[in-house]
This record gives C-alpha cells, structure tokens and sequence, in this order.
C-alpha cells in the first residue's frame, strides 16, 4: 500500500508540473523534436527568460532532458510516453467540447 501511495503523489506532483498551458506549449513543440531555448521562444513568442524558467521546471521533474552542443543546450522530452498521455487528455477535452456544444444545441432547439 505504500508504494501505491508514493506513485499518486507522484502522479499528482507530475500533473502540478504539467498544469501550465506554457509548459503544455512547450511539449507540444518539443513533441516534433529537440529544440534550444532561443527556438522555443521564438516559435511559442514568449519571451526567453519565461521559458527558461519553464524548461528549469519540466527538466528538475524529469520530463525534459537535455543535450549540449557548444554553448546551446537543447532540450527534448524524456519519455515519449507523455506525449501521449497529453494527447488522450487532449482527446478527451474534444470529446467533451462536442458533448457540451450538442447540449447547448438540444436546449437551443428545445427552448424554441
């Protein structure tokens, strides 16, 4: 029971990492490939120094690594296995929209 305790705070510590639309962003640029710092900011067009402090984040929870070339560092996902984690969540949040947009319509159509 223990060890069943430890991996949901450590499901929960992950999500609380995960739970920033910038940090979400980033994972979904970096799903395509690595990338430096200076690359994610200019293709996300959030200033550099914010995304430095999300990069220190997601690499200190291990769900980026990274890989030093000169003086650039690039960054990439660590477990390709949140990628789709994300997009199932994503999928869901779809599925959700479509049965809130129906409903509205069913109201919408009923109230007339």
């Amino acid at each position: 029971m223990e060890a069943d305790a430890k991996i949901f705070e450590l499901h929960a510590a992950l999500c609380q990492t995960l739970a920033n639309p910038v940090r979400l962003r980033i994972l979904a640029v970096l799903r395509d490939g690595e990338k430096s710092v200076n690359e994610l900011a200019r293709e996300l067009g959030v200033p550099q120094a914010n995304i430095s402090q999300h990069l220190s984040v997601l690499r200190d929870r291990n769900v980026l690594s990274t890989r030093r070339e000169g003086v650039s560092i690039y960054y990439r996902i660590a477990y390709p296995k949140i990628v789709k984690a994300g997009d199932l969540i994503r999928e869901v949040l779809f599925e959700q929209m479509a049965e809130s947009r129906l409903l509205v319509q069913r109201l919408g159509k009923s109230g007339r």
